[in-house]
Order: C-alpha cells, then structure tokens, then sequence
C-alpha cells in the first residue's frame, strides 16, 4: 500500500478562491445534469416529449430558486426592477453563461443570454440548437415573478426562432401594476 498522505478538507475550511472554484464546478454540475436528462428523454422519446417535460421542470425549479434567492439575499417581497436585477446575478448559471441585463426603463428589465453553456454543449454533440423559447419563457417568467409577481415577461428572441449573433436568447420584463399569476 502506498504511503499517500492526503490532507481532507471540509467545505468550510476552503480559501476564497477555492470556495469560488467549487461555486463554478457545483453550477457545472448542475448543467450537466439538466443536460443529461434532457437528452436522455429526447433520445427515448423524441424532442416533443422532451420539451413537455422540460417545461413541468422549468416551472417550478425557477420559483425554488427565486425563493432561496430572495431569502439569501434578503429581498423585499414585490422588489421590483432592482431585485430582479441582483438575483440574476445569483442564479446558478451566472457562473457559467455570459449575459446581461439591462434596465431599459424605469419598469423594464432586458435579459440577455449571450452565451449559453446548454447550447454551446448541444453544437459540441453535434446537435440542433435546443428550441428552449416555451421552456424558456416557464423559466424566465417563474422566476420574474417570484421576485415580483407584477412582472410581465416576453420573449424578445430564442430558439426556435432566429436570434441576432452573440444572444441565445433574449427576454423583458416589466413591472405593472397587477400581479401576474404563476
């Protein structure tokens, strides 16, 4: 048996720079997964299948999310404009997707998603762009309005549909004066 001394460590015991390493390989982990079982049941049963399923997901993981946002970070119910901003910042893609968010207008919000991990990792595997809009809009309006359920999400652009070079996908949200029902 070879004499190999390894010194264990506990997530608590990381330096910074080894916590923020563990944050991106963790959100690496969690698009792999995502990935995987997608492909998984796109292979099974076809692309139809798969996109229902995905958007039972989309639906309910972005709320769990949102909410451990909001409490982690400490949000006001109903935030507005500036929550939305800040838990973009958290959600657990930041880490791994360029994108941008940009406020257009007092009640507006623009997200940008300008590279995407999932699809970046379908052109590798010789796949089709993944036509993520009807997802992608369970996505992005349950997390919108989670944060605040007066937002109103449209899709801008995603796939299916042609989107401009350098987006993946585009969505606004604006603030209105009635909630919005999940």
């Amino acid at each position: 048996m070879d004499n190999i001394s390894l010194k264990f460590k506990e997530i608590a015991d990381l330096e910074r720079e080894e916590l923020l390493a563990y944050i991106i390989d963790m959100a690496k982990n969690w698009a792999a997964i995502d990935g995987l079982w997608f492909q998984a049941v796109e292979r099974a049963y076809g692309m139809e299948a798969a996109l229902k399923m995905d958007e039972e997901v989309w639906v309910r993981y972005p709320v769990i999310e949102a909410n451990r946002i909001k409490k982690w970070l400490d949000l006001p119910e109903n935030g507005g404009v500036n929550a939305l901003i800040q838990a973009f910042k958290f959600r657990t893609y930041a880490s791994l997707n360029k994108q941008k968010v940009i406020q257009t207008a007092e009640n507006k919000v623009v997200f940008q998603m300008q590279e995407c991990r999932q699809q970046a990792g379908r052109k590798r595997a010789g796949l089709p762009p993944h036509p993520c809009k009807k997802p992608g809009y369970c996505e992005y309006s349950s997390f919108a309005s989670t944060i605040d359920s007066r937002f109103k999400t449209t899709c801008i652009c995603c796939p299916p549909d042609e989107t401009p070079a350098g987006i993946w996908c585009s969505w606004e949200f604006e603030l209105s004066t009635t909630p919005t029902s999940r």
